[in-house]
């Protein structure tokens, strides 16, 4: 599939813009000339003025904008409002070399909307005004609309026009899905850096305390799938201290986070979290949540770790912690709705939800906004004696796996709830709980990995419906499961995991 990576005779790099046809430096907004840079008094006064809508023409076409919405996301607007010339002054903004289109996607983002864009000139205008005009928000949406149908014109956008996150990722997500979306690319760069980055592997973790005697049990290990070899192999030993039994495990920054496990009959709450980094193949420590809880979810989103609910001396909680790595600092955020503990979450469209239990029949799916602080409704699902126990996404929907009926928990059922539609669906046909473990499910690509005791099993999604693409080796230990993804380096694999015999 080819690709128009130019806009109206210019090539855009990162901070600059050079013409097609000469390649000397280019401004792409043809702003008047203006006065030298205001006084600093003159800047105080701007920035304290009130804020009053700026009329944006973009070829041709006028667009009502409110100036501090563009000041905050945009950094060329900043610079532009901020810099003392007449056009900072004037009520009118005038620029050239962008499409209204792209603009128009700009603003619709910059207020909050979620625009569907499924046409390729759509992408690309959004790709080169969130490049021009500096706006990470627009990038991060772009980053959350990837999806097998637009990675590789997203991928060859992104180089072109510089941005580097967009392009990253877009990059990941191809090298994570069908090898045939690598072929689609049309930059040489673009398919050298996907063949360089490492796949994600798909990643389990069982339930282990400690206990006198058994601190050096080889069981107590992460694992990974060699879909190549087709077995389970060990990835790492779990620190002395760790817990996994009614722990909250996830991923951030391609780390695995470990928090709140317990130990001992009387539940005691272990002291502090544990982080292991595949790169280095190293584990190290970090605070726990100020509140103890165990049988918490955690979460990571958006550059943070996120505990929700949970549980403390047996008793459900609705607290929920934020988590800042770059600070090492834990914080509390709004409230659930209701005590919660052991919630599904799942992340879609760079959006965080969670399924709460609402008794006797009822699962609700909540969202929460970081900018406002608060838990949204966003569906509820009514299916007598069932509630959701896992969730995840794909694209704009969500998949709730529930119990089987009449308290079946042999079988499970998933529904799918449609995000951009709010409509429910009920997925054909029933799926297997692991003998002693729920069902657990991970998203890559457009393939689930599911697992229990005999089989790895990988679906792929289709519409509305999972279809089994292949099996592979079962998870060799009893008990509950987390599953996740991963990205392992290169090197020899680790040792064939070892068979446990069930409890």
């Amino acid at each position: 599939m080819s690709h128009t990576i130019f806009s109206q005779g210019y090539i855009y790099i990162p901070g600059t813009c050079v013409s097609a046809a000469t390649g000397e430096p280019q401004s792409p907004w043809p702003l008047n000339p203006g006065p030298p840079a205001a006084a600093p008094a003159l800047r105080l006064a701007m920035l304290q003025t009130p804020q009053v809508p700026v009329q944006v023409w973009v070829d041709g076409q006028l667009f009502q904008a409110d100036r501090a919405l563009l000041v905050e996301h945009c950094g060329f607007f900043r610079g532009l409002f901020r810099s003392g010339m007449r056009e900072a002054r004037a009520a009118e903004v005038r620029l050239g070399a962008l499409s209204p289109g792209g603009f128009r996607t700009t603003l619709r983002v910059l207020r909050g909307e979620r625009p569907a864009l499924e046409a390729a000139d759509d992408l690309l205008q959004a790709v080169e005004c969130a490049a021009f005009l500096q706006a990470p928000a627009l990038a991060r949406f772009l980053e959350h609309s990837l999806t097998s149908d637009n990675c590789a014109l997203l991928c060859d956008a992104a180089a072109a026009f510089g941005l580097r996150d967009v392009f990253h990722s877009a990059a990941l997500f191809i090298r994570d899905g069908a090898r045939e979306l690598a072929a689609e690319l049309a930059l040489p760069e673009a398919r050298a850096y996907v063949a360089a980055l490492r796949p994600s592997s798909y990643v389990a973790v069982s339930t282990h305390t400690p206990a006198p005697g058994f601190l050096e049990d080889e069981s107590r290990t992460v694992c990974y799938l060699d879909e190549e070899e087709n077995a389970w192999r060990t990835l790492a030993a779990l620190p002395l201290e760790a817990s996994t039994l009614l722990a909250g495990v996830a991923t951030l920054g391609n780390k695995l986070y470990i928090v709140g496990g317990v130990r001992g009959a009387s539940k005691e709450v272990v002291e502090l979290g544990f982080c292991y980094d595949p790169d280095g193949g190293t584990w190290c420590e970090f605070p726990s949540p100020h509140q103890p809880r165990y049988d918490t979810a955690l979460a990571g989103f958006d550059g943070r770790l996120y505990a929700i609910g949970g549980e403390f001396q047996r008793t459900a909680m609705s607290s929920v912690e934020r988590y800042d790595p770059a600070t090492g600092c834990w914080s509390f955020v709004a409230d659930l709705p209701q005590p919660a503990a052991g919630v599904p979450c799942a992340q879609a469209c760079g959006r965080l939800f969670v399924c709460l239990w609402r008794p006797a029949d009822t699962t609700a799916v909540v969202e929460y906004a970081v900018r406002t602080d608060a838990w949204l409704p966003v569906a509820d699902l009514q299916r007598p004696q069932s509630y959701g126990h896992y969730m995840v996404a794909h694209r704009d929907s969500l998949y709730v796996v529930r119990n089987g009926p009449s308290d079946d928990f042999l079988h499970c059922a998933i529904d799918c709830l449609n995000l951009a539609t709010g409509q429910w669906t009920a997925l054909p046909g029933q799926f297997v709980n692991s003998k002693g473990a729920l069902f657990t499910a991970v998203v890559r690509g457009d393939t689930v990995y599911t697992v229990n005791r005999m089989f790895t099993l990988l679906y792929a999604i289709e519409g509305s419906t999972w279809r089994l693409l292949r099996e592979k080796a079962g998870f060799p230990r009893p008990g509950s499961l987390q599953t996740f993804l991963l990205r392992l380096p290169r090197g020899a694999p680790g040792p064939v995991a070892l068979t446990t015999p069930e409890l």
